[in-house]
C-alpha cells in the first residue's frame, strides 16, 4: 500500500509540473499541496484546499498529493516539486533551524497556522498498557519515515524513558497499515498524531470497540523543558470523536501551511486570503477548518510568514 501511495504521489507531482514551469510559471499557477497519508486530516484538508484554489485564482491548477507527511513535505517543497505543504509546527521549527531531521535551515516560509494535532497512541484490544513506558517490549509502530508522527513518537518514547530503536519491537508504518495491524493483530499499538477526527482510527474504533488510547500528559512536562512550550496539553473527548468512553489527555502541537520562500508575493497572499475566505467550504470537506483564524493564522514562530501572507493579515488588520 505504501509503495503504491509513493508512486501515486510522484505521478501527481510530476503532472502538477512541479519543475522549471511550476507556481507562477508563464502558462499559469501550477500548485501541488503535498499533504499526508489517505486516512488522515492532511490529505482530506488538502483535497478541499486544492478544489477552492483552483476554483478562485485564475489560471490555477492546485492538485493534492499523498506523501509520508511533514518531513517529506518540507522536503518536497525545498526541492521544488511542492508549492504548499501540510506541517506540524516542531518539525517547521527543526527545519528553519537545520536541526535533527535536517541537516542544513531549509527555505520555506510559513503562510497560516491552521489547527492543532493531538498525539493518538493506540494500543490494540487485549494489550496491557496504561501509559507509554508500558509499551517497552511491544510492537509499536512510530509511523511512516520522514513524517511528523514519527518525530513526535520518538520524543513521547524517550520522554517516557524508553529508546525507540532498542525498548520496542520497532515499525514504520502508515495510518492506514497501522489500523490494518491492529486489525490483523500483527502490532499491538501505533503512534498518530493528526486532526480530530481521523477517519482511520474512526474506522478501526468501529470495528475494535475494545481499542484505547493512552494518556500522554505523563511526558509532556519532560518534552516542553526539552524542545520547548510548542507542545501543550490538549483533550479528546473520545466519546463525540470516536464513539468510545472517556476522555484523554494527550500532547498536541499546531499545524502550518508552508510554502517555499522563493514563492511570488502575490501568489502567497491570493492561496493566503482563498484559505480564509473558503473556510465555511472547507469546514464542509474537514471540521479541523472551522479553526481558521486570522489572528491565530499569524501565529507561526519560529517560522517566518512570507511577505505575502503578511500583507494579507496586515489588510484584515
Amino acid at each position: 500500500m505504501k509503495r503504491i501511495l509513493i508512486i501515486v504521489a510522484a505521478a501527481v507531482l510530476a503532472a502538477a509540473g512541479c519543475g522549471g514551469g511550476g507556481a507562477g510559471g508563464g502558462s499559469g499557477n501550477r500548485l501541488s499541496i503535498a499533504t499526508g497519508g489517505t486516512s488522515g486530516v492532511y490529505y482530506v484538508y488538502g483535497g478541499g484546499l486544492a478544489q477552492q484554489l483552483s476554483a478562485s485564482i485564475a489560471n490555477t491548477r492546485a492538485i493534492a498529493s499523498a506523501t509520508s507527511a511533514s518531513v517529506e513535505n518540507i522536503k518536497l517543497l525545498a526541492s521544488g516539486k511542492a508549492h504548499i505543504a501540510f506541517s506540524q509546527a516542531d518539525t517547521a521549527a527543526d527545519a528553519v533551524n537545520g536541526k535533527d531531521t535536517f541537516t542544513a535551515k531549509q527555505p520555506v516560509k510559513a503562510i497560516a497556522r491552521i489547527y492543532d494535532n493531538y498525539t493518538h497512541v493506540v494500543v490494540a484490544p487485549g494489550v496491557e498498557a496504561a501509559k507509554v513506558a508500558d509499551l517497552k517490549g511491544k510492537r509499536v509502530s512510530l509511523g511512516p519515515a520522514n513524517s511528523g508522527t514519527q518525530v513526535v513518537a520518538r520524543r513521547v518514547l524517550e520522554a517516557a524513558g524508553l529508546n525507540p530503536d532498542t525498548d520496542i519491537t520497532k515499525q514504520q508504518l502508515s495510518i492506514n497499515e497501522s489500523v490494518q495491524a491492529v486489525k490483523d493483530d500483527t502490532i499491538d499499538a501505533f503512534f498518530w498524531v493528526g486532526g480530530l477526527p481521523t477517519s482511520g482510527i474512526t474506522d478501526l474504533a468501529t470495528s475494535k470497540p475494545d481499542m484505547k488510547m493512552l494518556d500522554t500528559s505523563d511526558v509532556l512536562a519532560k518534552m516542553q523543558s526539552t524542545y520547548g512550550q510548542q507542545y501543550v496539553s490538549l483533550d479528546v473527548d473520545m466519546a463525540a470523536t470516536y464513539n468510545l468512553s472517556g476522555t484523554v489527555k494527550t500532547v498536541g502541537i499546531a499545524n502550518v501551511l508552508l510554502v517555499p520562500d522563493s514563492m511570488d508575493e502575490q501568489l502567497a497572499h491570493d492561496i493566503t486570503k482563498t484559505l480564509f475566505d473558503k473556510k465555511d467550504e472547507l469546514a464542509k470537506v474537514h471540521p479541523e477548518a472551522k479553526k481558521l483564524d486570522p489572528a491565530l493564522g499569524q501565529q507561526v514562530a519560529p517560522v517566518e510568514l512570507h511577505p505575502g501572507a503578511a500583507r494579507y493579515y496586515k489588510e484584515k488588520g
